[in-house]
């Protein structure tokens, strides 16, 4: 029993509970601030790191078209010099090469440019979640931008850049262009049945990637409504004029795209691992730094372990963010 004010006693089962409630009530805080800087890295930090992909891509980028201009000039009557491509951005259409290796993840497809809605990026050859960090990604099964059947593209809505984020506002004719090695396509968004530019499906619904009979065109997928996954948005558009070949891959060339139907519109799932030993670590230096106030001074102690627990916090942001649907 302790005393209270009053001369009496506190029962000790009054102090135990209060000091249950103080953790509590702490706990609940901390989880609160967690949740708001995961927010804040959703928001911010993975745009960061979408800009950071996104210069090293244009720069890979112009430099396959600045190869793809000297190997054409070398054979053309008219050619054409690699400044002036690289200060436009864009190759006219030439005759595929005859025999070109199969892109790998992450791999620079083409630069994309939607007027309507603000979009200027570099588009990367994947779904995943390491692809879609990178900027809009290229569903390996379908073909290549510019190319005879459905090419199609996903990208994310309010992480990593949201390149996607206002497709929803996309209108019948609005103009999309594609430029890649093959040289600049214009494609036009296609009418839906209720005047809209765009439809909505289960994210379970490939056949969205399935080519149009008759047609050549061109299908950008992403999740809604926004900050969430239950389905996804869909942008149909035409290429405006003939599409080029597809160029020939070696005979021994491999490719670990899978087929359509085995593919959803969600990418490939991450293990969970790597966020499970990152949240593990950030809990171990927490209690390294409270261990230590307990034996040194408190906020020096803190201060100590906070750049340690700040950057693993970052990895395990990182980490838990590729568990969620990658195209949100």
């Amino acid at each position: 029993m302790k005393p209270n004010q009053g001369g009496g006693l506190v029962p000790s089962t009054v102090v135990r509970v209060a000091k249950v409630l103080n953790l509590i009530g702490r706990a609940c805080i901390a989880a609160g601030v967690l949740i708001l800087l995961f927010v804040a890295y959703q928001l911010w930090g993975t745009g960061i790191r979408e800009a950071q992909a996104q210069n090293r891509l244009e720069r890979q980028f112009k430099s396959q078209l600045s190869s793809t201009t000297t190997t054409t000039s070398s054979s053309s009557s008219t050619p054409s010099t690699n400044s002036d491509v690289i200060s436009s951005g864009t190759l006219p259409p030439v005759t595929a090469p005859g025999t070109t290796p199969a892109l790998a993840a992450g791999d620079p497809v083409g630069h994309i440019e939607i007027p309507k809605i603000g979009l200027d990026a570099i588009v990367v050859e994947g779904v995943g979640d390491d692809d879609l960090k990178s900027g809009p990604g290229h569903y390996p099964s379908t073909p290549l931008p510019g190319q005879k059947g459905n090419a199609a593209i996903a990208g994310h809505r309010t992480t990593y850049g949201a390149p996607f984020s206002s497709i929803d506002e996309l209108e019948a004719g609005d103009p999309i262009k594609l430029t890649t090695v093959q040289g600049t396509f214009t494609y036009e968004v296609m009418r839906q049945d209720d005047g809209s530019g765009h439809v909505i499906v289960n994210p379970d619904q490939t056949e969205v990637l399935d080519e149009v009979p008759g047609k050549n065109t061109l299908t950008l997928t992403a999740c809604h409504p926004k900050y969430s996954a239950s389905e996804r948005i869909i942008v149909f558009a035409e290429l405006k004029g003939e599409p080029q070949p597809a160029p020939q891959r070696p005979a021994d060339a491999t490719t670990s795209a899978p087929p359509i139907a085995n593919e959803s519109l969600s990418g490939k799932k991450a293990p969970r691992l790597p966020a499970i030993a990152f949240g593990l670590l950030c809990a171990a230096i927490w209690v390294g730094a409270w261990q230590l106030s307990l034996r040194w001074k408190k906020w020096p102690a803190y201060a100590v372990g906070l750049p340690f627990f700040l950057v693993a916090l970052f990895y395990f942001f990182e980490n838990f963010s590729r568990l969620l649907p990658s195209n949100y």
